[in-house]
């Protein structure tokens, strides 16, 4: 589930649609959580589906850390890649902004923490773009993820949290915990895909 303070534009025509925030979204908001009406779609069940909705499945989802592509309900499926992004994936299953992000600004995520399986060009503009992005990036980048979620994570007991009634109670645990303890920060390397 997307922040409700967002809403779907088009970006242009080669980038196409994306998501843009309608109020102050203040760092260390949660802007998307995994709710209950996603779709999982299992790795078995990925392949019973024909080559053209896999395409579809392909473009709209993100693997998880244990192989299932996840669909979103909502348009939080058209969040696109910066290489300079505002929000990210953390440890705990839920993207998080990691600056002020401004009414009328796009949201962008980090697609390297998406386990791909296979290289992605990107179109983001940034100075500092990547340029592409695969499956080593996680390995590659992910100190550099948690450096961006530790600066950031600690403000999210300071802002409002209209998402936090969908994180789930394990990991509402794992935040108290983390409120009292900062040492005990879960990695991002938690969402790598689980393999062996």
């Amino acid at each position: 589930m997307i922040h409700p303070g967002t809403e779907l534009r088009l970006v242009n025509e080669v980038v196409g649609y994306g998501v843009f925030a309608t109020v102050l979204i203040p760092e260390g908001t949660i802007v998307y959580v995994k709710d209950s009406l996603e779709t999982v779609i299992t790795p078995t069940d990925y392949l019973l589906h024909p080559p053209a909705m896999r395409e579809v499945v392909d473009k709209y989802s993100y693997i998880d850390q244990d192989g299932n592509r996840i669909v979103s309900w909502d348009f939080a499926k058209y969040v696109n890649h910066c290489c300079n992004c505002n929000t990210i994936s953390t440890g705990y299953g839920f993207e998080m902004a990691i600056r002020d992000i401004l009414p009328g600004e796009q949201i962008t995520d980090e697609y390297g923490i998406f386990n791909l399986d296979e290289e992605m060009t990107l179109v983001c503009g940034e100075a500092s773009c990547r340029k592409r992005i695969g499956p080593d990036d996680f390995d590659l980048h992910y100190r550099d993820w948690d450096e961006k979620i530790q600066r950031s994570i600690g403000f999210l007991f300071e802002v409002d949290q209209p998402l936090l009634s969908f994180v789930d109670e394990a990991t509402r645990q794992e935040l108290d915990t983390l409120f009292l303890n900062p040492s005990s920060y879960k990695s991002v390397y938690a969402l790598k895909l689980k393999k062996g």
